[in-house]
């Protein structure tokens, strides 16, 4: 939505555009693949599903290097779906930004966790 003043163009909402839908887009795509992987390696692999076989996957360097790389996929696309959830059904500004702050605190230590997990196996 936009307010059209003049020669001025004034945004309003969290419209961002094609950067952000892309953003959804690609991230979700990236998630979507890399289970579709994981799925083929418990399935491949055959045997009871415990934690040998998850320590297993999860083992090699690539595949912690890939994990690593879809957590910040999951993270971005988080970020852009809460932040256009605030933006577009929240209208008091302060309690805006206490939202905005909480979801970065909270999908940063959703990270750090994720991140030891990741790398204790």
């Amino acid at each position: 939505m936009s307010v059209n003043y003049g020669s001025k163009r004034i945004v309003v909402g969290a419209h961002y555009g094609l950067r952000d839908w892309l953003a959804q887009r690609v991230t979700a795509a990236l998630m979507a693949l890399f289970t579709l992987l994981v799925l083929a390696q418990l399935i491949l692999n055959k045997g009871p599903i415990g934690y040998d076989k998850w320590a297993g996957i999860f083992s090699s360097q690539w595949m912690k290097a890939l994990t690593f790389t879809i957590i910040v996929a999951l993270l971005w696309h988080v970020w852009v779906g809460m932040r256009d959830i605030w933006m577009d059904y929240v209208k008091p500004v302060g309690l805006r930004l206490g939202l905005h702050v909480f979801t970065i605190v909270w999908l940063l230590a959703c990270s750090g966790w994720s991140v030891q997990v990741l790398w204790r196996l």
